[in-house]
C-alpha cells in the first residue's frame, strides 16, 4: 500500500513545486507558499484518513465563512474535506437552529395575561356573583379591554371561581321561548346598489312568527329618519303594540335616544345585546345571513335604491 502511493506523493510534491515557482515573482509568494503547503496536507489528510475527520461546530462555521468569500466558479476547483453540498446543508442546519431557539419552550403560544386584566377579571366577579364569563367578556368589551372569552373562563377557573354560575332568573334562551309573542328584534345591514353606493336596510323581525317587515332603506340613516322608521313600525302593528313588550336590539350608533323613545310611549322596553355578542339577537342575525347569500350577494342581482325595498318587501318574507 505504501510503495503504490509514492509516485502519487512526487506527482503531487512536483505539481505543487511547479506552481509554487511560477507564482514566486509576484507580491506576497510567501501567502501562496503558504496555501500551497496548507492543500498539501490537505491531500495527505485525505489519503491518510479512511473517513473524513469530524468537524465542530466552530470548524463548520469558520470553512463557511471562508467559502463565502470565494467566487462560486472557483469553488469547484478547492480540495475540501467536505462537498459543497455538505457547506449548504451546514447553512440550513444554521437557520433551523436559530429559529428552533427562538421558539423555545415557554416562548410560545399564547402571551401571558397582564396582571392588571387578572385583577379586573376577578374584582368584576366578585362584585357580580351571578355573571358568567360571557358577561364579563362583554363587559371588558366595553371597558375597550380586548380579551378572548376563553381567556376568562380560565382566569376564573384558576381562581376558584364558577365561570358559568347558576342564576337565579331564567336563562337568556328561556326568555326568548316564554316571550317569543312578545318579543321583536331589528338590526341594520347594508345592500350593494347599482352605483357602487351601499344602502343600509332597517329590518324588524317577530320571533313568535318569524315574519319580517322592512323598515326602510337610506343611503344616511340618521337619528330622526330611525325614529320615523319607528313610528310606522307602530302603525303597521296597529293592535299589536298592547302585545309586544320587548325590542332587541345591538348597541351600534345608528340607534339613538329618539328611537328608544319612540318605542318606550307605546310601552315597549328595548333589550341591549352586549358587546360583540350576536348570538343574544341571533334570529335576526341569521335571516340577515340568509338574505346576503340567497338575495345581496355580489354578482347575483343588482340593485337600486328603490329595488332593494321592493325586492326585500316582496312576500314580507
Amino acid at each position: 500500500m505504501i510503495i503504490g502511493h509514492v509516485p502519487t506523493v512526487h506527482v503531487l510534491l512536483t505539481t505543487r513545486l511547479a506552481v509554487w515557482l511560477r507564482l514566486a515573482r509576484r507580491e506576497e509568494t510567501w501567502k501562496t507558499a503558504e496555501i500551497l503547503i496548507l492543500r498539501h496536507q490537505l491531500a495527505v489528510l485525505q489519503r491518510a484518513a479512511a473517513a473524513p475527520p469530524e468537524l465542530h461546530w466552530a470548524d463548520r462555521a469558520l470553512l463557511a465563512t471562508l467559502l463565502s468569500v470565494i467566487p462560486k466558479a472557483r469553488r469547484q476547483g478547492l480540495r475540501l474535506l467536505v462537498t459543497p453540498d455538505t457547506v449548504l446543508r451546514w447553512h440550513r442546519d444554521i437557520v433551523r437552529r436559530r429559529w428552533a431557539a427562538r421558539s423555545m419552550r415557554g416562548k410560545t403560544g399564547r402571551p401571558a395575561t397582564r396582571r392588571n386584566i387578572r385583577a379586573l377579571v376577578l374584582r368584576l366577579a366578585r362584585e357580580n356573583p351571578s355573571w358568567g364569563y360571557r358577561r364579563i367578556h362583554g363587559e371588558l368589551a366595553g371597558l375597550g379591554v380586548r380579551v378572548p372569552a376563553s381567556t376568562v373562563w380560565e382566569i376564573l377557573k384558576k381562581a376558584g371561581i364558577d365561570p358559568a354560575p347558576r342564576r337565579i332568573g331564567p336563562a337568556w334562551s328561556l326568555f326568548l321561548r316564554s316571550q317569543a309573542e312578545a318579543i321583536l328584534a331589528c338590526d341594520f345591514f347594508t345592500a350593494d346598489l347599482l352605483d357602487g353606493t351601499q344602502a343600509y336596510v332597517l329590518a324588524v323581525i317577530e320571533h313568535a312568527s318569524r315574519r319580517i317587515r322592512i323598515l326602510g332603506v337610506s343611503l344616511h340613516p340618521t337619528g330622526e329618519w330611525t325614529a320615523q322608521q319607528a313610528r310606522n313600525l307602530l302603525m303597521d302593528l296597529g293592535e299589536q303594540p298592547h302585545r309586544v313588550k320587548f325590542m332587541i336590539r345591538d348597541r351600534g350608533s345608528n340607534f339613538t335616544a329618539a328611537i328608544d323613545a319612540v318605542l318606550a310611549d307605546a310601552g315597549i322596553r328595548i333589550v341591549l345585546c352586549n358587546v360583540q355578542t350576536p348570538r343574544m339577537n341571533a334570529i335576526i342575525e341569521r335571516w340577515i345571513g340568509g338574505c346576503r347569500r340567497e338575495l345581496l350577494e355580489p354578482g347575483r342581482m343588482t340593485w337600486t335604491r328603490f329595488s332593494a325595498r321592493t325586492g326585500l318587501e316582496l312576500g314580507n318574507w
